[in-house]
Formats: structure tokens, C-alpha cells, sequence
């Protein structure tokens, strides 16, 4: 039987989206960060017009947390983690001949940076809670660092995939076909690096995702510091010789950290819903522009812009807590 995985602009029955649970992690930006989450769950949920929300918690502690900031419109699950990037500790949801089957991956602490044998068995956990067949996988996937669009493409980086700290047995054709195989993709389209100091190797949801079939959204530089010009030109080059359309959105321009490096902001970090787009925004001009372009793109659903300050200190947004299942 052929796997398939969906697009994200296709419907959900449901996402997952890690709450943050952690204060020895997060500090004194656990509450603000967890107060941002809740914002997500519930423009998601879109007064029950979007997805199932599960909210997934690493203590009880944490899920009283969340049952007090969501209330009553999410559900709450308790599975320990390691931290809230379910996009990529999470299983990714495949359909097997109509049937949903949700595939799992071997994690390694995204290149040995942060391991943990809570994250690596988080998947079957989710799966257990969900009543869902899984499939393991033996070797190495997060799912930032793909997107798809349903129709036999798939995008990603060789900054990531490629990088001799996760798979360093496999070749680029046999993670190609690996992929083919897992996934129901014809196509690879390959992305050279990612976001400056991304700890994820350049994982694609911060650089490129695809937003109808065959039509690929980048950003573009904001502003004459923004750091990752040359990068986005780089990926725009390489998309011009692919079969695909390609819009673009503002990138979110120079964010600094306490001691003035570039942290890698994203607008592109967007989670696309049955209801509700979420983009994540940093309060800095290139906000409105990102939201109003990336509206656009989905006319038949609302777009909101949500801040992501505190979530971005933990290394990401709202697409990299977030895992949606598809309805099949």
C-alpha cells in the first residue's frame, strides 16, 4: 500500500501542540510563554470552527496550567517530554490506504545537541493516547525540517538532512528515496542552508513552506541589516529552476539577543488550520506586512499574527509546537 502524506492546508481531524512545562527550561519566561501557547490553542480552535486542540503537557503540574489558561475548548494530554517542539518529536501522520498511520521516527536530540529519552518516546505515548497504529522508522527525521504539498513535492534542507549529524550512513538518493517511500512524494526539492544560528541545522519551516499545490512561499529580506538576505536569495535561485510557483512573505529582519547575535526569527513559523492561519510575530515592523501577505495566500480563513517573543527563546514558534492529523 502507497503512504501518503498530506498537506498542511488539507483539513484536520486534530493537532497536538506541546505546552510548555518545563521551569528549570524556560525560567522566567515559562508563564509569558505559556500564556502565548494558550493564545495559539485557542485561535486555532476558532470557537470550535478549526481542529481538535491537544494540548500535551509534560507534568500535572503543567496541564493545570494549561486547563486554567485554555479552559474548556482544549483537550489536555500528559506525556513527558523533553520540551514543547512536538513538530519534531511527535509522529508524523500518514495515510495508508485511507487509514491513518502515524510514522516515528528515530530522534538524536536534533544533531546531539539536546537528547532525551523522553523526547524519543513521545510518539508512541501521543499514539497510545489517540488509539493510533504507529509505524517506526529507523532513521532520523524531524518534521521541521520538510514540508509537502500533497501533490508529490517535498521541500527541504541539505543543511539539515544532509548533515553527518544525523543520518551519516545514508546518501542523499537513499534519504530521497526514503522519503518517496514514506511519504507518497515523486519529487525532492532541495534548499541549501537555513536561518543563521538556527540550532535545528536549517530546519525548512523557518525558510520555505508550501501554501496550495506547487506553490512555495520564501521570504524576503526586511530591511538593509536583515541577516539572512544572502540566504533567502539563495533559496529563491534554487526554487526558480523548480516547478513551482513562488510567492514571497516579509522575513521578520534583525532580531538580536542579549549579547547582539542574530536569533532566528521567522515569520514563515506559521501553522496553517482548518480555520485560522497563525503567524508568529516579534514585535517589530516587518509584523503587519508579514501577516496581510501570508492572509493572501488563504483567503477562505482568517489570518491572525500572534506574538512568539517568549516562545522564540526556547529556539522556535508556533508550526515547531504544533502536529497536525489529517483527515484521511
Amino acid at each position: 500500500m502507497t503512504l501518503h502524506q498530506p498537506a498542511e492546508f488539507a483539513p484536520h481531524s486534530s493537532v497536538w501542540i506541546g505546552f510548555p512545562s518545563a521551569a528549570d527550561l524556560w525560567l522566567e519566561d515559562l508563564e509569558p510563554a505559556q500564556a502565548e501557547v494558550a493564545a495559539f490553542a485557542r485561535a486555532v480552535h476558532a470557537d470550535g470552527k478549526g481542529e481538535v486542540v491537544r494540548l500535551v503537557c509534560a507534568t500535572e503540574e503543567a496541564a493545570g496550567a494549561a486547563r486554567t489558561l485554555a479552559g474548556d475548548f482544549a483537550r489536555i494530554d500528559v506525556a513527558p517530554f523533553f520540551d514543547i517542539w512536538l513538530r519534531d518529536t511527535g509522529p508524523i501522520i500518514v495515510s495508508d490506504g485511507g487509514a491513518p498511520l502515524a510514522l516515528d521516527y528515530r530522534g538524536n536530540g536534533w544533531g546531539g545537541k539536546y537528547p532525551s529519552p523522553l523526547d524519543d518516546d513521545l510518539a508512541r505515548i501521543l499514539c497510545t493516547h489517540a488509539d493510533m497504529p504507529r509505524s517506526a522508522r529507523d532513521w532520523v527525521l524531524e518534521g521541521g525540517a520538510i514540508d509537502v504539498d500533497g501533490a508529490g513535492l517535498l521541500v527541504t534542507t541539505g543543511q539539515c538532512l544532509l548533515n553527518p549529524n544525523r543520518n551519516p550512513s545514508l546518501s542523499r538518493r537513499e534519504i530521497e528515496a526514503q522519503l518517496c517511500a514514506d511519504l507518497g512524494v515523486k519529487e525532492v526539492l532541495w534548499l541549501g542552508v537555513g536561518l543563521v544560528n538556527d540550532h535545528t541545522d536549517g530546519h525548512v519551516d523557518n525558510l520555505a513552506r508550501f501554501v496550495a499545490p506547487g506553490v512555495l512561499a520564501l521570504p524576503e529580506p526586511f530591511g538593509d541589516d536583515d541577516p539572512n538576505a544572502t540566504i533567502f536569495a539563495d533559496a529563491r535561485a534554487r526554487a526558480a529552476e523548480w516547478p513551482v510557483e513562488i510567492v514571497t512573505i516579509p522575513s521578520a529582519g534583525l532580531h538580536e539577543d542579549e549579547d547582539g547575535e542574530p536569533i532566528p526569527a521567522s515569520h514563515m513559523n506559521f501553522y496553517i488550520g482548518n480555520a485560522c492561519v497563525v503567524v508568529p510575530t516579534y514585535g517589530g515592523p516587518s509584523d503587519a506586512a508579514a501577516v496581510a501577505a501570508v492572509a493572501k495566500l488563504f483567503p477562505d480563513r482568517q489570518t491572525v499574527g500572534l506574538p512568539a517573543n517568549h516562545l522564540l527563546t526556547g529556539g522556535g514558534s508556533f508550526h515547531c509546537i504544533s502536529q497536525q492529523v489529517p483527515i484521511l
